[in-house]
């Protein structure tokens, strides 16, 4: 057991008050886009050699119609079948779509690792390819979610002549920002993840998500080291996990070569982005950076305005008006597509239509349920707010003295508590390992193992938008440990809300 003391610090969070610099009632608005006046061909499992030989398999969907059409490529690892619909939607209205698998996975030659440096020269050749192509009219975008977020910004710094816009979708950042490190942690969801990946075609051992344990996830993940976990799963020995494991850190040579979220990187991308995410996607904190790195240090005026979208949505963005129960009303669900389409409109078939002159920032209010639109990101008029860790040495959960407010503390004791490795404290079951809406988080908060600092009830509206940054001053008496700041929001009948969460590994 490891015992800490934790120092009355602080929390900044930021309260933004909606004013005329910030718009309510105004989601991305599609408006005119092209229409589906095409029926669609296809072309299925074309092999495309990269520069090594590397042969990997695509589908074409194309107009039917002749002359030279603008592209859009989408590269995954989960199997490009499933992308087809969404395809042939955008070929019906004039664009040729070319869906790949990634290197290693399914029949695409080459051996797979998720984060080998190959997927970023992998999307430069394959640009190139599509615009070569005589159905092509050489300018092409990229769209796709989660990883394929992933493979776009990696394509991006490699700036291949052809591309035109990209649009990552629940992008995550960096990979010791979310996963599979979150500030030096190992996060579970994403070492499930690697058991479904750790093949050529997904490997399900279980009922558990992510290929995970089923039911003896819990009690397998209690078990270290953790490089073992591959011969527990039983799906065989994949190197890239062993990788994983022995290269933690960050300036490790296998997780440099394909990080992108550096100054050099931003610099290469010539590309407007259109960047969306959820508030309760564990990947939540890749689109906004970006979002803020593209402006400061994008290789182009164009790549330096890029545009960002938050919904209230979980990883799977804009499919449903609910989370963990809630419903955040009709306004939750956008037309996507639509304005996606509009962004390749402009950018790859030239069409004047505005979409430039719209806000660069759309957030949707929850609670208000309704969307606001700006100018920037973090939002114009936003009074950043700092509020401060009190108690009388006894924040032990939520029936302890912790409060939370606006004015420094003073001369108080510090709170400590004892962390048993043996006994974590559980969480709700969130889906699939990300964050899945506003879960009732009220039966962690009640333990003594943890400390819980609370605001006086709020007396008017408050409307809390942005990054919100926890600083703390602790010490302990284990060697190293993780720290967890989660913030909730409590209602009268004391259901706790989630909201936000973040860790970090003391020593990162």
């Amino acid at each position: 057991m490891d015992w800490f003391r934790l120092r009355t610090g602080w929390l900044f969070f930021l309260v933004v008050v909606v004013g005329a610099r910030a718009a309510l009632g105004q989601p991305p608005q599609a408006g005119d886009y092209s229409a589906a006046d095409y029926s669609v061909v296809e072309a299925r499992n074309e092999k495309v050699a990269m520069r090594d030989g590397a042969r990997l398999v695509v589908d074409v969907f194309r107009p039917d119609a002749e002359g030279r059409h603008p592209a859009v490529l989408c590269q995954t690892p989960y199997n490009k079948n499933g992308l087809a619909a969404r395809a042939k939607w955008f070929a019906a209205r004039g664009y040729v779509v070319v869906n790949s698998d990634s290197r290693g996975r399914f029949d695409s030659e080459g051996e797979w690792d998720p984060f080998s440096p190959k997927h970023k020269t992998d999307g430069y050749d394959l640009v190139e390819w599509i615009a070569d192509q005589p159905w092509s009219n050489g300018r092409v975008g990229t769209y796709g979610l989660s990883y394929m977020g992933w493979t776009q910004w990696w394509t991006a710094t490699q700036a291949p002549p052809a591309l035109r816009c990209m649009v990552p979708e629940v992008a995550p950042p960096d990979q010791f920002y979310n996963g599979p490190y979150q500030n030096g942690i190992l996060v579970c969801w994403a070492v499930d993840w690697a058991g479904m990946m750790a093949g050529r075609t997904p490997n399900v051992v279980g009922k558990g998500a992510y290929g995970g344990f089923g039911a003896t996830r819990p009690a397998d993940y209690m078990k270290t080291p953790y490089i073992e976990l591959d011969d527990r799963r039983k799906h065989g020995h994949t190197s890239w996990y062993d990788t994983w494991i022995r290269q933690n850190l960050a300036s490790g040579d296998y997780w440099r070569a394909i990080s992108y979220q550096n100054a050099a990187d931003y610099a290469n991308v010539k590309v407007p982005s259109l960047a969306i995410s959820g508030w309760f996607d564990a990947n939540f904190p890749g689109a906004p950076m970006n979002y803020l790195a593209m402006k400061r240090h994008g290789g182009t005026p164009e790549a330096r305005r890029p545009r960002l979208v938050i919904g209230p949505w979980e990883h799977i963005i804009n499919r449903s008006r609910t989370a963990a129960g809630v419903d955040f009303g009709p306004q939750a669900l956008i037309d996507w597509d639509g304005y996606v389409c509009r962004w390749f409109d402009h950018h790859l078939k030239q069409i004047p239509n505005g979409v430039l002159d719209d806000p660069p920032v759309h957030v949707f209010v929850m609670g208000r349920n309704r969307w606001l639109a700006a100018e920037d990101w973090p939002l114009p008029g936003t009074r950043w707010t700092k509020f401060y860790l009190h108690s009388g040495g006894k924040a032990n959960g939520s029936a302890g003295d912790g409060l939370l407010g606006t004015e420094p503390p003073g001369d108080e004791p510090p709170d400590a508590y004892t962390y048993d490795p043996a006994d974590p404290t559980p969480s709700p079951a969130f889906a699939n390992g990300h964050i899945d809406g506003p879960r009732d988080v009220s039966a962690s908060a009640a333990r003594a193992v943890v400390l819980v600092y609370t605001t006086p009830p709020l007396e008017e509206e408050v409307v809390v938008v942005g990054p919100i940054t926890a600083k703390l001053y602790a010490s302990t008496s284990a060697g190293d440990t993780d720290w967890m700041v989660r913030l909730v929001d409590v209602h009268p009948d004391g259901y706790a809300a989630f909201l936000c969460e973040g860790v970090m590994r003391a020593r990162h």
